[in-house]
């Protein structure tokens, strides 16, 4: 019940990311506090750690995305990266990895023997950073994304958690077409 209402919520959440709908953020916490809980019970140490990280990005991003200028208009618009914030971001991936990596290697041998940290530590490290670049409405953030989906579409498969996994799937598809739209916002 509980991993229906979370994969439901997080479909409207990306579904309001792709439309540049600030109800992203409070949609998207209720996926990510139901995720916390249900990562941790299928032993996915860094799949809950990617959700609290989403839970405080959430409301870092709704602050980011909810900003006015005096007339009223949004300033934070979307934009492509550039180049130094692309070394930033795979700087930011590679330093999320490893410590993630290492991290799940640990709790495997002490808390979570089903572990499967590389796995686990790439979905998550993915994540972390297409999290980071959406609060920043950085259209590269979707390449993020669609490389997080590919990860956990496997990932929760082979935990049980079917649900989820096809969850990602539709994930995935809304992930394509929120980058061709966000493409074309950030050339207008």
């Amino acid at each position: 019940m509980w991993e229906i209402v979370a994969a439901l919520a997080g479909i409207v959440s990306v579904w309001f990311s792709k439309k540049e709908s600030v109800w992203v953020y409070p949609i998207g916490l209720l996926n990510t506090l139901i995720y916390i809980w249900i990562s941790l019970e299928a032993h996915l140490a860094g799949e809950a750690t990617v959700n609290l990280y989403y839970s405080i990005m959430s409301l870092y991003g709704w602050y980011q995305w909810s900003r006015r200028d005096t007339q009223q208009q949004v300033i934070l618009q979307i934009s492509f990266s550039n180049r130094q914030l692309i070394v930033g971001q795979l700087a930011f991936f590679l330093g999320c990895f490893t410590i993630l990596f290492f991290s799940i290697q640990y709790l495997k041998t002490a808390f979570f023997e089903g572990a499967i940290p590389w796995a686990d530590a790439l979905a998550a490290a993915t994540a972390f950073t297409g999290m980071w670049l959406m609060t920043r409405k950085k259209v590269e953030s979707w390449y993020w994304w669609i490389a997080t989906n590919f990860c956990s579409i496997p990932l929760y498969y082979i935990k049980g958690l079917t649900i989820t996994s096809l969850y990602y799937l539709i994930l995935l598809f809304l992930a394509v077409a929120g980058l061709n739209e966000w493409k074309k916002r950030a050339h207008s």
